[in-house]
């Protein structure tokens, strides 16, 4: 099925992004997630990379760089940091915005908001599928790489689905689909 995306890459040229690794795999993302992946890569750029420098140069005023522990520590903060935002890179550059116009609510897919029962305890429950760098639970988004969200893709209304957990399996039957 074409579902309609639109390189990122375009949307994004930053002569900053290059190739990290070698495994790539597309991501497919929502555009307010993947403009939520730029702001933060920004943020990270602009904000946290400056302080994690000051810090560094402010333990090296310190003396003895040899017996300074601050010194150490700051520039592991600052190596964590790189790493974050090389992987945020690697994201954006392997990105691929799906046009939610597109889609359809027949099958459970990603960006689908999916209503659903659990048949095991009767509790109603609402998640959106979304990419892995998306997620978010408090905000009732899940990972396309969780057991519940792969149970449930290209499923229809009205079909039950049982989900492996990690405490067995969860029987849930899909009560809507929509975007």
């Amino acid at each position: 099925m074409d579902l309609g995306v639109v390189s990122l890459f375009s949307l994004y040229r930053n002569n900053e992004i290059k190739r990290i690794n070698t495994k790539r795999t597309m991501a497919y993302m929502s555009k307010e997630g993947y403009e939520n992946l730029v702001a933060e890569l920004h943020r990270l750029e602009a904000i946290e990379m400056p302080k994690a420098s000051a810090a560094i140069a402010e333990a090296r005023d310190k003396g003895d760089l040899s017996e300074n522990s601050e010194y150490d520590a700051a520039k592991e903060a600052q190596a964590h940091l790189a790493e974050k935002i090389n992987q945020m890179k690697s994201a954006i550059a392997d990105a691929k915005i799906v046009d939610k116009s597109r889609l359809n609510t027949d099958a459970v897919q990603l960006l689908s908001k999916v209503e659903m029962t659990n048949l095991n305890t009767g509790a109603k429950m609402t998640y959106t599928i979304v990419s892995a760098n998306e997620a978010n639970l408090r905000e009732g988004k899940i990972s396309i790489e969780t057991p519940i969200a792969k149970a449930l893709l290209n499923h229809k209304v009205g079909e039950t689905v049982d989900a492996k957990i990690p405490n067995g399996v969860m029987k849930l039957k899909i009560e809507n689909i929509s975007y």
